[in-house]
C-alpha cells in the first residue's frame, strides 16, 4: 500500500505469504494457459518460490520513484514512491538465481512485432503450440543476454540452462531444429534480433 495511507499501517485485508501461493497455485490449474506475473513489489523469497507453481513473469532492476531511472543510486525513497520493493536486486542477479534453479530468462516481443497476440496467441496457448515459437526464442534471447550483458557467473549458469534447452529443442522438435541452430550460430558469431 502506499506510504501513510491506513492499510500500510494494519491492514486487516493483508495475504499471507501461504495463501499467496494457494491463489498461484488454484489460478494455474484452472487456468493453465494463462501467463502469471509478480512483481519486485513482492520479497525475493516468495518470487522464487512461485516460479515453481506456474508464475511466467516477472521484472527486475525496477524503479518505480518519479525519474527513478534517471538517478545513478538504487536506494528507494518513501516519499518518492507509491510504495517500497520487497526485491531490489539486480537483472543479473535474478537471472543469475533463476539460471542456477534451470529457468531460462526469455527477453523475447517477436509475439507482438508478428502479430502473435490476442485471439491468435491464446489459439496456441490453449492448445500448447506456443512452444514452436516461444521456446525457440527464449533461448536465442537469453543467447543474446548473456553475450552482451551477464556477468561470468551469470553467463556460467545461464550456459547449462541453454544447453539443456538446445538439446530439448533438438529431441522434441526435430523438423525446426537445423533452422534454429541456424539461428542460434548467426546470434553466436555477433548477428542480434533473430526470432520465430
Amino acid at each position: 500500500p502506499a506510504d501513510n495511507s491506513p492499510y500500510s499501517q494494519d491492514s486487516k485485508f493483508k495475504v499471507s505469504d501461504s495463501d499467496f501461493k494457494k491463489l498461484i497455485t488454484v489460478i494455474r490449474l484452472s487456468v493453465p494457459y494463462t501467463g502469471m506475473i509478480i512483481t519486485a513489489r513482492e520479497a525475493a523469497g516468495i518470487r522464487e518460490e512461485s516460479l515453481k507453481l506456474g508464475v511466467t513473469q516477472t521484472d527486475a532492476s525496477s524503479r518505480i520513484g518519479v525519474g527513478g531511472y534517471s538517478k545513478a543510486t538504487q536506494t528507494q525513497e518513501s516519499n518518492e514512491q507509491q510504495f517500497l520493493l520487497g526485491d531490489t536486486r539486480s537483472l543479473d542477479e535474478v537471472i543469475s538465481k533463476f539460471s542456477e534453479k534451470g529457468y531460462i530468462t526469455s527477453f523475447c516481443t517477436a509475439g507482438y512485432r508478428c502479430g502473435r497476440t490476442g485471439q491468435c496467441i491464446m489459439g496456441l496457448l490453449k492448445k500448447g503450440e506456443e512452444k514452436k515459437f516461444c521456446k525457440l526464442n527464449a533461448v536465442l534471447t537469453f543467447r543474446e543476454w548473456l553475450d552482451d550483458f551477464a556477468k561470468p557467473a551469470t553467463k556460467k549458469s545461464g550456459e547449462r540452462v541453454i544447453k539443456a534447452e538446445i538439446e530439448e529443442i533438438r529431441s522434441q522438435m526435430p523438423e525446426i531444429y537445423p533452422a534454429f541452430l541456424s539461428y542460434y550460430q548467426r546470434i553466436g558469431k555477433g548477428e542480434r534480433d533473430l526470432y520465430f
